[in-house]
């Protein structure tokens, strides 16, 4: 997987690199946000705050499935 990432990377130059390395920011970002929320999911008692960590974990998955989907479509994968 590695030599496919750098041959990917080697090619790549300009607009579409800056916008590769923007969205695998973003997704290191939202991998932190998800383990916090299920951190404060595993640890909350109240039934009002378990509730929003569930919420906040369904909207940090769809957000990490899209920027996924968006790097996958920038190297040509689907």
């Amino acid at each position: 997987m590695a030599l496919s990432v750098r041959k990917l990377s080697g090619r790549r130059s300009g607009p579409a690199q800056e916008e590769r390395q923007e969205l695998m920011n973003s997704l290191a970002r939202t991998r932190t946000l998800i383990n916090q929320a299920y951190g404060g999911f595993n640890t909350a008692s109240d039934s009002d705050l378990i509730e929003s960590y569930v919420f906040e974990i369904n909207s940090l998955q769809a957000r990490y499935n899209y920027l996924l989907r968006r790097v996958k479509e920038l190297e040509g994968i689907t």
